[in-house]
This record gives C-alpha cells, sequence and structure tokens, in this order.
C-alpha cells in the first residue's frame, strides 16, 4: 500500500514544490521511497509515496510503459498477478520490474478504461496516457483504497488523502452542506466534508483532459431479482461449498507478499474465520493481534486466544485504556479526516501501532463481511419485520425483544434508540424502511437538538435521507430485490465506504505504514454471496450463517456458536472518572467548540449537564452524538479550516 498524488494543469506548469509537498504529506502511506515525475510540457505531475511490499527492489514508481507515453502510481495490491503477467508476457510485453502494480500499465495498453473488469483487488491508482492527453484514476469495486479530487484554479488535484490536497494548495474549508448531511442522514459515496473536495466513488474511474473530465462507473453489487433467486435455488451445501471455495482463494491470495504477513484478531467469527483459512495455506505460526479493554462486556481477548491456539497462531495481545484512547484521539481523527461515533478508530490506530512495532507490514483483516452477510442487528431485524412472511406474529415479536436485550452495547448505532426523523419518502421509494436509516433517523434528531438555529435554517425542509437515495440507480438495484439485500447494498453505500473502511480501515492501518488486506471484500467472494439466498445469510437469529458452516472446520466451537458482537470502545460517557471523559467534557465546554459554526454551544452543555442524570443506556445512545462533535473540533483545529 502506498499513496499516489496526480496534477493536471491546464494553464501554467505544475509546481514541483507543491507535488513534493503533496507527496511527502502522505509519507505514513509510503516511508520505504518517494519519488516525483513531472512531463516534459510541465503539465502534468506524479507523485508516490512507497510501502514496499511486493518487489522490494526493483518496484518504485513512478512506472513507465517502454515508448515512454504511460506513466503509472498505485496505492494498492492487484493480487493472481502473476498469472496476467505471464498471459502480458506471452502477448508480447515486456516487464522492468517485478512488482504486482505494473499489470495495470500493461493491461490499458491492450484495452484502455476497459482492464478494470481484470484487477483483482485493493486499489487506487492515477495513470497519464500521453499519446491522449489523458489522465485515467480509477478505485477498486468496494472502495477499500481512498481516492480523492478536487479542481482548484482550473487545475485537478488527485490524492490518496484529502491532506495531501490542501498541501498541494487546495483551500481547507468546511463544506456546510455536506456537514449538514452527514449530520442529519447517511454520507454520500462522492463527497467529503471539505469544500470542493470529492471522492471517486467505490467502482468509478476518473477520465480527464485538459478541457473535461468524467467519472463513471465499471462496477456494482447487481443484486438478483427476489423471484429469480427463489427460481433457482439449490441445495444449502452446495452454496456453503462454493462460498468456501471462493473465500479460500481469496485468503490465500492475499497470503502472497514478500515481508511477514499477520492478523488482527478479535473474538468475532469474520477474523476468526480469516485466521482459520489463512493457517493452513502459512509455512509457519501466524502472528494474531489481539486488542483487549478492561471493561467486560468490550473485551473479547479470551475467545480470540483460544481461537489462535486452534489455528497454531502466537497470540498478542494489546491492551487499550480510555486514557490511551484520549490520548492519540486527535492523531487518529487527523489521519482519518472525518468524524468518529466510538472510540474503537483511536483503538485501531493503535493495535497497527503494534503490529508495526512488532516488524509487520501487512495483516488480514475482517471488514467486510457484516455488509455482505448481514452481520449486524439491524439487519437481523430487517429479517424479522420484513422477511417474516408465514412467521407467528407473536414470535416475531419476542425475537425482537430478544434481539433488543441482547445487544444492549448496539443500542444507538446499530439498532433504533429514541424518536427518529421522519422517513416516510425512504417508505415510498423502497416500499420499507431498512432500519438502519431508522437508526440514522435517530441521530438526526439527536443532533438536530444542538445544531445552532442559524445553521438549521439555512437547510430547513431538507430530507437527507431522499438525498442519499437520489444517488443511486433505484429500478436497476434495489426494484424487486430481496429487502435484506436492498439494505445490505444501501448500508455498503454508507457506512461500509465512508465510516468502517476508513475509521476502521485502510486510514487508521496506513497511519503507520500497514496494509491492510481484506478477504471478504474480494469481488470473486460478492459476486459469489449475491446469488445465495438471504436464509442463508440470516437464519432466524443467527447472523452470517453461510460463513459459520463453511468455516467451522476452521474456528472453535465457542466462535461458531456466539452471536455477532460489534467491535466497539467503551462508550466515553459511561466513564465519568476517566481521562478521556475529562476531554470530552473540557473540550465542549471551552473555545474548541465555540469556534465551529454548526453547533449551538449552550445546548450541547445542557445536555453534558443531563448526563449524570441518564440511564446508563440513555448515555450510551447519546454517546456517538458526543463524540461526533469532538471530532469535528478536532478536524476544526487540525486543518485549521475556514
Amino acid at each position: 500500500m502506498c499513496g499516489i498524488v496526480a496534477f493536471l494543469s491546464r494553464q501554467r506548469p505544475v509546481s514541483p514544490d507543491a507535488l513534493s509537498r503533496a507527496t511527502a504529506t502522505l509519507h505514513h502511506r509510503g516511508p520505504d521511497n518517494q519519488h516525483q515525475w513531472i512531463s516534459a510540457d510541465g503539465r502534468v505531475g506524479l507523485g508516490h509515496a512507497r510501502l514496499s511490499i511486493i518487489d522490494l527492489t526493483t518496484g518504485d514508481q513512478p512506472l513507465v510503459s517502454e515508448d515512454g507515453k504511460l506513466h503509472l502510481v498505485v496505492n494498492g495490491e492487484f493480487y493472481d498477478f502473476e498469472r496476467i503477467r505471464r498471459e502480458l508476457e506471452g502477448r508480447g510485453h515486456h516487464f522492468r520490474t517485478r512488482s504486482d502494480s505494473e499489470i495495470a500499465l500493461h493491461l490499458y495498453e491492450d484495452t484502455g478504461v476497459h482492464c478494470l473488469p481484470q484487477l483483482r483487488g485493493e486499489f487506487a491508482f492515477a495513470l497519464w496516457d500521453e499519446r491522449n492527453h489523458t489522465l485515467f484514476a480509477a478505485r477498486d469495486r468496494f472502495g477499500i483504497k481512498p481516492l480523492f479530487y478536487a479542481v482548484h484554479e482550473g487545475n485537478l488535484y488527485v490524492a490518496s488523502e484529502a491532506k495531501a490536497l490542501f498541501a498541494a494548495g487546495v483551500p481547507a474549508r468546511w463544506d456546510h452542506e455536506y456537514f449538514y448531511q452527514v449530520a442529519t442522514g447517511p454520507t454520500l459515496p462522492d463527497r467529503s466534508l471539505y469544500a470542493g473536495v470529492h471522492q471517486v466513488p467505490p467502482g468509478h474511474y476518473l477520465l480527464a483532459t485538459p478541457s473535461s473530465f468524467r467519472v463513471l462507473p465499471y462496477w456494482d453489487f447487481d443484486y438478483p431479482l427476489a423471484a429469480d433467486l427463489a427460481a433457482h435455488r439449490r441445495d444449502d451445501a452446495s452454496y456453503i461449498e462454493e462460498f468456501r471455495a471462493v473465500l479460500d482463494e481469496s485468503v490465500r491470495l492475499r497470503m502472497r507478499a514478500d515481508v511477514p504477513v499477520g492478523c488482527y484478531l478479535s473474538g468475532g467469527l469474520d477474523s476468526c474465520a480469516v485466521l482459520g483459512l489463512a493457517a493452513r495455506h502459512a509455512s509457519q505460526p501466524i502472528h494474531a493481534f489481539t486488542l483487549t479493554f478492561d471493561q467486560a462486556a468490550y473485551d473479547e481477548s479470551a475467545i480470540a486466544k483460544e481461537m489462535a491456539a486452534k489455528a497454531g497462531a502466537h497470540y498478542y495481545p494489546i491492551p487499550i485504556k480510555q486514557a490511551d484512547i484520549a490520548e492519540h484521539f486527535a492523531d487518529a481523527i487527523w489521519q482519518a479526516e472525518t468524524l468518529f461515533f466510538n472510540g474503537h478508530g483511536v483503538s485501531k490506530f493503535l493495535l497497527s501501532r503494534a503490529v508495526r512495532d512488532a516488524g509487520y507490514k501487512v495483516v488480514f483483516t475482517g471488514e467486510g463481511s457484516d455488509e455482505i452477510l448481514g452481520g449486524y442487528a439491524h439487519f437481523r431485524r430487517d429479517m424479522l419485520l420484513h422477511n417474516a412472511e408465514g412467521q407467528n406474529p407473536t414470535e416475531v415479536q419476542r425475537l425482537l425483544r430478544e434481539l433488543e436485550d441482547n445487544n444492549s452495547v448496539s443500542r444507538g448505532l446499530l439498532l433504533p434508540a429514541g424518536e427518529s426523523v421522519p422517513v416516510d419518502a425512504i417508505r415510498r421509494t423502497l416500499g420499507f424502511v431498512p432500519t438502519w436509516f431508522e437508526i440514522f433517523g435517530a441521530m438526526a434528531m439527536k443532533r438536530l437538538s444542538v445544531l445552532g438555529e442559524d445553521f438549521k435554517g439555512q437547510f430547513a425542509g431538507r430530507d437527507s435521507a431522499s438525498v442519499f437515495l437520489n444517488q443511486f440507480d433505484v429500478p436497476g438495484q434495489l426494484t424487486g430485490r430481496d429487502p435484506l439485500n436492498q439494505s445490505l447494498y444501501l448500508w455498503s453505500k454508507a457506512s461500509l465506504l465512508n465510516y468502517i473502511l476508513v475509521v476502521l480501515g485502510d486510514r487508521m492501518e496506513m497511519a503507520h505504514s500497514i496494509e491492510g488486506r481484506v478477504p471478504f471484500l474480494d469481488h470473486h467472494v460478492v459476486e459469489c454471496l449475491r446469488q445465495v439466498p438471504v436464509a442463508l445469510k440470516v437464519r432466524g437469529m443467527t447472523e452470517k450463517y453461510i460463513l459459520r458452516e463453511a468455516t467451522r472446520h476452521v474456528i472453535t466451537d465457542t466462535v461458531y456458536r456466539r452471536q455477532k458482537h460489534p467491535f466497539l470502545s467503551p462508550p466515553v460517557t459511561t466513564l465519568p472518572g476517566e481521562r478521556f471523559h475529562e476531554m470530552l467534557q473540557d473540550t465542549l465546554r471551552g473555545s474548541s467548540l465555540a469556534a465551529l459554526p454548526f453547533y449551538d454551544q449552550k445546548k450541547v452543555i445542557a445536555l453534558l449537564d443531563q448526563l449524570p442524570g441518564m440511564t446508563e443506556g440513555d448515555r450510551v445512545a447519546w454517546d456517538p452524538m458526543f463524540m461526533s462533535i469532538l471530532s469535528a473540533c478536532v478536524l476544526q483545529e487540525r486543518f485549521r479550516l475556514g
């Protein structure tokens, strides 16, 4: 994994200093080497900060074609690249390096932008085509790797992180409209918190010339119609075996590296399944790294240790305390460039630091499984509410109460808590309301209660849920699909992209130059699972049923039988004696919050004053809102946002 930068100037030559500053800002993404290239006419510049994983000696970038007309910078990994390389060599291509990245250069020579379906992995890249005067920048199918762009003073800037754009000269300013969107509804796949700074959405590519640019799609989930799924129903065993094979292949391909590969390990099914499969392909014991907490409800170390023993892995516990989260909160926010809703992002930040200090550059992670297999409590609620045909209504209500009782730590984040803003437009469009829209609606109601009246007034009447839904091809991707698959699709476009893969993924890993590999978000795995009946994803109260069955041979009985427990740090509002709680109180009562243009500080302070009298359940439900406000204060200070 690396950091990339690309400039396309329409008027004056690219500034070498600006290109160098932008590349240097991404040093944490690529500490092993940095290089820049500027075209002969001075109108194009590419920068690359390298984290060397494959081909440690000859893989420096930018890469250049044999005729000197193509230049390429890549962030990420292309899997199964040796096979593709052999095919390219058979067609007459000559390689200058042994790196996986170079296959993109030669595939583009053959088929242009239509090379993208042949690429498998986690990636973002930028390629300058001198013959056609075209900048081609693309992002992987799920948005595992970030890719931002901005147009400033007529010039196009592309980079792995927004901070690199700011270093290049793009103004660092809040996007007030989008901040309101984030506060009151789902996030959007093409926007950021910063004015003029956009994302290339997952499964999309950018084409730019000196006079224009477009962003175009090349992949989507394409869930089949519910009627088609039912018509082609097979026996459960065949689905399970097919999924086992494709997931195992995904893990095996991700073992390829010229450095050691470790594994993040919690007590959850996802990371345990990955470790269990990876151990079968490893020539020596894998090092497994586990976060531990001093609150029993959030600590999974005993389960993880048992799993490590079964896999023959070396177990490394990493203890995290609230004081650690307080100390490193601002640094983690600066890396993520977005709002946090829990301290778990800081915990991942500290976990990646421990992995780096142990001498590792690459780790397996379990992210993405919940989004393709219905792992969260709100997906189980969707199944009970919207796939309940033939069920006894009394039994459904009993199971809903059981779900609520068994998931107290998810209240407010993964299950609705409190009054919601209206979501009628979602019901009219989809025919039902996915539970996670209710969660966002309840969060929105809480945030609206502390937003400043002038700020709210600018967006009076805005329906943020509808704004989100308007981004998508409802007839082509949602209509006629099973309700659970519709919910999975939309959740992936919002929370997987802009939160899980950021706060719990790439940005926290790359903060310490760690490459996270995500076997569940291999498009072959996802394309297999989209053909699976929803009853194999969520069966009764058992989530990720097909994963449990497919990996039962490599996980412990404890993990096999355990219900989903979301990865969360203890809520700051429930620990009034801790340093992190004091930091929250001091910040939200002080000048940092006063400087933000979004909140009514008096209302925030009044709510802080009510915390001691709240039940623990209510404090848990309000905790995400307080965390998001604290995050905004940090972003304001760190980026000096206008």
